[in-house]
């Protein structure tokens, strides 16, 4: 399976998309399951215009992972204008169990490392205004403790 997403910024703010299932809760890039006879370009501007309610423009493909058995994702960078996001759902969810539960604009730093390292293989390093942050952080050594 194919995950295509969605890199959009304004500024130092990224949209994110908050999940939730079995009690497990996560931010991650507006995005979903590219679909059979869809690209994946296509595959993410319609899981932007579903779970945010914008149009997006194509501005470039920022990464393409994909792990041993198949799975991955492929990130674009897109342009929304002005235009303001609404959450909206996940179709391949019910009404009443929607895994999409939050959507907003949010900084780097608010958002839990855990999720903000699937963020840099998206290919947020290579947006400049974020490339400016990596370099502000100096030379220091931090990890998560367990």
């Amino acid at each position: 399976m194919i995950r295509a997403q969605c890199i959009v910024h304004r500024g130092d703010r990224l949209l994110m998309a908050k999940h939730r299932l079995d009690g497990e809760e996560w931010w991650c890039l507006p995005g979903g399951g590219v679909e059979p006879g869809e690209t994946a370009a296509q595959a993410a501007i319609r899981e932007l215009k579903e779970e945010c309610g914008v149009i997006g423009k194509l501005v470039r493909q920022t990464s393409h992972t994909i792990d041993e058995v198949g799975v991955g994702s492929i990130t674009f960078l897109m342009d929304i204008g002005n235009q303001e996001p609404i959450m909206g759902t996940d179709p391949e969810f019910e009404k009443c169990n929607q895994i999409l539960v939050d959507l907003c604009w949010i900084r780097l730093a608010e958002i839990p490392e855990r999720d903000r390292v699937y963020l840099w293989a998206a290919g947020l390093v290579s947006v400049p205004q974020f490339q400016s942050e990596i370099y502000r952080w100096g030379d220091l050594l931090s990890y998560p403790h367990r």
